[in-house]
């Protein structure tokens, strides 16, 4: 596969988001920025959110929801690479954002849940019905750390639910072909869970209570993934590992890797074009986008711009 870089000054990007314009929508989390990738590469402020926006999709009204960790401190690990740390002295909550992609205004819809902030919002996908479901990744200091939950909300800023805790880093979410399956990437284990969705925001019953869902795979060693995107023949693509690239999965558990040369911390896939095999990739420790034609078609989302 032949990985063309698009951009390479992003300030740790991810949450790509494919624009019927041929643009990519991306946030920037290290400078609270939520910015247009432009077919040339060069990079357009959309709106200055603040915090550290997250993922984003494009909700049933053509307006980009963004989820905002509420702040991260950024660790320069070696030359052109940076990784993520813990929260900053000035984090307050998470929250949920609403931008208009065209004008860049924007606006808060949710920083709290069941009467208690959001912690740090991470990934996002609409379901066919408008809703949107959302992983709390949780937040982290040298002495504890948040389990994570999976959250889903109404995109007029009418209901929110939890609606699964326990998590370990919950990260990337998407949802099975049918709408069926709910796929949550679980960081700190390296493991992808599967949950059977009976209606909007309801899953069903958890195989036991120390389990969220039904284990598709836990990679081998210390792998840490992050976020995902699901393929038109329902194998969902995975972006994360030590050796950087996306791990396609099979629902059954069936898994292979695809690398992204030279890249470390590799965080986000999302899919575009007329045949959904063109896909745009973030390598956030590098600041880089990329774009490749993918084997296979994407699943085209709910909800399109």
């Amino acid at each position: 596969m032949d990985f063309i870089c698009v951009a390479d000054q992003l300030a740790f990007p991810e949450g790509p988001v494919a624009m019927a314009d041929g643009s990519v929508l991306a946030v920037e989390m290290r400078n609270g920025q939520f910015s247009r990738v432009l077919a040339d590469g060069r990079i357009e402020l959309v709106a200055d959110l603040g915090g550290s926006p997250n993922g984003a999709a494009i909700g049933p009204d053509g307006a980009a929801y963004v989820c905002n960790n509420g702040g991260l401190t950024f660790i320069d690990a070696g030359p052109g690479l940076v990784v993520p740390g813990h929260y900053p002295e000035s984090y307050v909550c998470g929250s949920i954002q609403r931008v208009d992609p065209t004008t860049g205004a924007f606006s808060t819809l949710y920083d709290a849940c069941d009467g208690r902030p959001l912690r740090a919002p991470n990934d996002i996908v609409f379901d066919a019905d408008g809703g949107f479901w959302f992983t709390d990744y949780g937040k982290s200091d040298d002495w504890t750390l948040d389990r994570g939950y999976l959250v889903y909300a109404r995109p007029d800023g009418s209901a929110i639910q939890r609606v699964r805790g326990g998590l370990l880093g919950p990260n990337g979410v998407g949802l099975s072909p049918d709408g069926a399956t709910l796929y949550v990437a679980e960081t700190y284990t390296g493991r992808l869970w599967a949950m059977d969705v009976t209606g909007p925001g309801q899953l069903g019953p958890s195989p036991a209570p120390w389990m969220p869902g039904r284990l598709i795979a836990t990679l081998p060693g210390h792998q840490m993934i992050d976020s995902l995107a699901v393929e038109a023949d329902g194998r969902i693509c995975v972006a994360g590992g030590p050796d950087g690239g996306v791990t396609v999965f099979t629902p059954d558990g069936g898994h292979e890797h695809i690398r992204l040369p030279g890249e470390i911390v590799v965080t986000n896939i999302c899919f575009a074009g007329a045949d959904m095999r063109d896909a745009y990739i973030t390598a956030s420790g590098s600041g880089r986008l990329y774009r490749t034609r993918w084997p296979r078609p994407g699943l085209e989302l709910s909800f399109n711009a």
